[in-house]
């Protein structure tokens, strides 16, 4: 098993080591001495964590480990209280230019829910400069991920189930070619159909058009079949940083077994 030496992480003693930051070249995302502190609580402290181009990054943990935290400051969605996230070397704050090249979705917060999935996708091509014919080829492609029930349903996306809910925010998220995308618990309320379907695409975008993601996820099999990196967040801290393989799954149980 392989450790990335990226970042903080947990020895047998639960002491930590110091963190070891390598060739930055090929790191599309970086987090330099990321803190968030509410209320006087640390709820994230991260003293370095690249993401190469191209890498498939999972992120597990369990409730309130810090999860969404992590990725609300990626996306410039809260202030950090210290340290900072750059995307291509571009730090996020308070800056728009990496924000055409990334695709999220983190919760129903994301989605316009009084208009319908076909009104959403056609506001969100209008944003990516997309053609009818680019958005038409568009949702062919998710036709299998949709299965029949999200476009022309006709209904209000807040009428929807929330497994419909999260097929329209994850495909919004990727109708504009993103090279960076960022989903947080992307499987949770989908039916186990379309949680096959979703690993299968994700999968197929990761070797087909080298897509950088962050998956986070409370389901420890399917952080594993999609990601090739899995790191464990625990209180805030960067406590495991694995290369995903056959004894993945078996150590991340035994982690959380403990």
């Amino acid at each position: 098993m392989q450790t990335n030496d990226l970042t903080t992480h947990l020895s047998s003693d639960h002491s930590t080591t110091v963190p070891v930051q390598d060739d930055l070249s090929d790191m599309i995302i970086t987090a330099n001495h990321l803190k968030k502190i509410y209320g006087g609580i640390t709820v994230l402290d991260i003293p370095f964590v690249g993401i190469h181009n191209g890498e498939s990054f999972g992120l597990v943990g369990n409730n309130g480990a810090g999860k969404t935290t992590f990725f609300r400051l990626i996306l410039d969605l809260i202030e950090a209280s210290s340290g900072e996230v750059k995307i291509e070397g571009q730090k996020v704050a308070r800056n728009d230019g990496w924000k055409p090249r990334v695709g999220s979705f983190l919760d129903e917060g994301f989605l316009i829910d009084f208009l319908t999935p076909d009104e959403y996708f056609a506001f969100t091509a209008k944003l990516y400069n997309k053609s009818e014919g680019d958005m038409a080829a568009f949702l062919e492609s998710m036709q299998d991920f949709f299965n029949g029930e999200i476009v022309g349903s006709g209904k209000l996306i807040r009428d929807l189930s929330k497994g419909n809910q999260k097929k329209t925010g994850i495909a919004a998220a990727l109708l504009g070619d993103p090279q960076v995308l960022i989903l947080d618990e992307p499987f949770t309320a989908l039916d186990p159909s379309s949680q096959i379907r979703l690993k299968r695409m994700l999968n197929t975008l990761k070797t087909s058009r080298n897509m950088t993601m962050l998956i986070s996820s409370h389901d420890l099999n399917h952080v594993t079949d999609v990601c090739e990196r899995i790191v464990v967040l625990e209180k805030g801290l960067m406590v495991k940083d694995i290369s995903t393989g056959e004894e993945t799954l078996r150590e991340l149980e035994h982690y959380f077994a403990v």
